[in-house]
């Protein structure tokens, strides 16, 4: 039977090295990779290219990365409430490719899927179309997108199997299952890990042959999920 476990984060990023370009899972607060985060925290990792939806904030997610000045390039669609980003990007110690966020999510699934490249109209008339190709298709401008690939994915589910089958909950569904497939070593961290087998097939988002390592973290924070009860 096969068995993609590790023992923790720590063990999963281990041979993560300097300058490896990293997907990093999570859509706002949710669906953070926070072990593996937490894992590369205690590296000494430089020059990082970071893929991921936004730049967390200045505490949490990939903003502790960026505060830890672990990254050279970060590539997202938001980066609007990281204060630390914004210092290292306006000193010029940090770079930034800021790209729409449907265009990045169709990137992401284009580096999955063998797709070098497609033609998007987003972006067209902004900064985001400079230096890109432009075509004319039925009387409307497109622009030419390359597809996105990393060394590494770090995603985070709600439940997996040893066999590194996934299932997300909620908004944790929207990047992560594209990044799963995009990277040439996806890492997938999960808050409940059941034997190969238990899980309904039906119920499966991302097939475990697009992971290479699983294991169950702990601690999650879950900002996000906040219940208010009104009397």
């Amino acid at each position: 039977m096969i068995n993609k476990t590790v023992k923790n984060g720590v063990e999963a990023v281990s041979d993560i090295e300097n300058g490896a370009v990293l997907l990093v899972g999570g859509f706002g607060l949710c669906g953070i990779p926070e072990a593996c985060i937490n894992a590369l925290l205690q590296t000494n990792l430089k020059g990082l290219t970071c893929i991921s939806n936004n730049a967390g904030v200045d505490d949490f997610g990939v903003g502790l990365l960026i505060k830890q000045r672990m990254l050279r390039k970060l590539i997202s669609s938001y980066v609007g409430e990281n204060l630390e980003f914004e210092k290292q990007f306006t000193t010029g110690s940090l770079e930034l490719e800021l790209i729409p966020q449907g265009t990045l999510a169709e990137r992401i699934r284009a580096g999955g899927a063998g797709i070098p490249a497609f033609y998007t109209p987003a972006g067209i008339g902004t900064h985001v179309a400079d230096g890109k190709e432009v075509r004319e298709f039925d009387g409307r401008l497109f622009l030419l997108e390359r597809w996105i690939k990393a060394d590494f994915s770090l995603i985070k589910a709600w439940k997996g199997d040893t066999a590194g089958n996934l299932i997300y909950k909620g908004t944790a569904r929207n990047f992560n299952p594209l990044m799963a497939t995009a990277g040439k070593i996806t890492i997938a961290e999960v808050e409940e890990l059941v034997p190969a087998g238990e899980l309904d097939p039906n119920q499966i988002h991302t097939p475990g042959i697009y992971v290479q390592r699983i294991f169950q973290g702990d601690g999650y924070e879950k900002r996000i999920e906040i219940k208010t009860v009104c009397k």
